[in-house]
């Protein structure tokens, strides 16, 4: 199938279908008038690539993956890989506690439950006679 067919079929666009095959992730064939031919399976390659990519992996972790895609833990031997992964999710999760964290300052600010710390030590010095200066 040519990059448009597959581009149709898997809802991502051409131009994407040529960074995956430049990162690695996708293969063609040139036919004798240099388009660009793929294979049948590269549908559910693409579908791959781009569950990955929304998972946040990198091309590198894609691209490490993608000889195990379609096997069993046992047919191939992907524990750097899962290790890999893994570091990848707990990131994230250190990620979104950051995110929590911050939003729960804002909230509090927007509740006036709390005043940044820099205001606070300005209205002391005030309060004491002090100058903000």
């Amino acid at each position: 199938m040519r990059i448009g067919e597959l581009s149709a079929a898997t809802g991502v666009s051409s131009r994407s279908l040529r960074y995956y095959e430049q990162q690695g992730l996708l293969r063609s064939r040139r036919r004798a008038n240099t388009y660009r031919e793929y294979e049948p399976d590269a549908v559910e390659q693409v579908a791959f690539i781009q569950d990955l990519f929304s998972a946040g992996l990198s091309s590198q972790v894609i691209r490490d993956s993608l000889p195990l895609a379609g096997h069993t833990h046992a047919e191939a031997d992907c524990s750097a890989l899962l290790t890999r992964v893994r570091e990848v999710r707990e990131e994230l999760a250190r990620q979104e506690q950051r995110l929590a964290q911050r939003r729960q300052t804002l909230d509090s600010y927007l509740a006036g439950e709390a005043t940044p710390r820099g205001i606070l030590a300005a209205s002391s010095q005030q309060a004491a006679g002090g100058t903000t200066d």
